[in-house]
């Protein structure tokens, strides 16, 4: 398990109403569910986080790896001609 730190949230009381009810039928803890939403949030915007773009293996050059990704897309892209 994760090593747990303090922070203030402010929810609304209808918030607060609707998680104390799922506590007192699931005996869940409130903090519990909160965690759950951070973890859902944070996954939906997963992309948005920073993190290393892994590179295709057996390619020597960004601008190689550049050049053979766009192969993919040509039959969508209009170029004129």
């Amino acid at each position: 398990m994760a090593k747990k730190i303090a922070t203030t949230v402010y929810i609304t009381e209808e918030q607060q109403n609707l998680l104390r009810e799922l506590n007192l039928r699931s005996r869940v803890p409130v903090a519990e569910f909160i965690r759950q939403g951070i973890d859902m949030v944070l996954e939906r915007y997963r992309e948005l986080l920073p993190g290393q773009m892994p590179l295709p293996l057996g390619q020597s050059s960004e601008r190689e790896v550049v050049k053979e990704d766009t192969k993919i897309f040509e039959p969508l892209i209009d170029t004129g001609r």
